[in-house]
């Protein structure tokens, strides 16, 4: 009777030995597929600090291109309401006017553009009338580079030999002045109130 014995109840069970090595793959695949966000932001060229003695450089009132954003969103430039599509040409205009026009600067290594925005502006705004203004400068370096038989500006560049000077962008230098905003409302002096 030996030969007969009683049956144990085996209880069921999920294997796990791989489940580790699942996690494991997840892990890996999640880590290749996914992109992270980098925060960008704009590239700007600081001028070096002047000295705590020396006072600010004078410079003429017809060699500065004065823009601003106020917080409505309007765009002011010289205290005149603007469409942004009018910044680019008068930007071009200010900077290539040579002295012709008494209201335009006197040379292209003179002419300064400020921006300015107030407190309220839209970021959105800011960087719109910023990449209009920068767009003027980079049409105009443009130009100057198709003048001397390259495709662009970049053409240029990439073709100036190791330790050349870049003589367009010493001819038409970005000279933005981006001043901090105001807490008063200076839009209120181009609508006359």
């Amino acid at each position: 009777m030996g030969l007969l014995k009683r049956r144990t109840s085996r209880e069921a069970e999920i294997p796990t030995s791989s489940m580790a090595d699942i996690a494991f793959l997840l892990l890996i695949f999640f880590l290749v597929t996914t992109t992270i966000d980098v925060d960008t932001g704009i590239y700007m060229e600081l001028p070096p600090p002047l000295e705590e003695d020396t006072p600010p450089p004078e410079i003429p009132d017809r060699n500065i291109l004065t823009i601003l954003v106020n917080s409505q969103g309007d765009v002011l430039l010289e205290k005149e309401f603007v469409q942004i599509s009018d910044i680019r040409p008068t930007v071009k205009r200010f900077v290539t006017n040579r002295g012709a026009d008494p209201a335009f600067s006197d040379s292209p290594d003179k002419a300064i553009v400020s921006f300015k925005t107030e407190r309220q502006s839209k970021y959105e705004q800011y960087i719109t009338v910023l990449d209009e203004i920068k767009m003027g400068f980079n049409e105009l370096r443009n130009d100057e580079a198709r003048a001397r038989g390259f495709r662009d500006y970049a053409d240029y560049r990439n073709r100036l030999p190791e330790g050349a000077e870049d003589e367009i962008s010493g001819e038409y230098p970005y000279r933005i002045s981006i001043a901090e905003p105001d807490a008063t409302n200076p839009s209120s002096e181009g609508t006359g109130a």
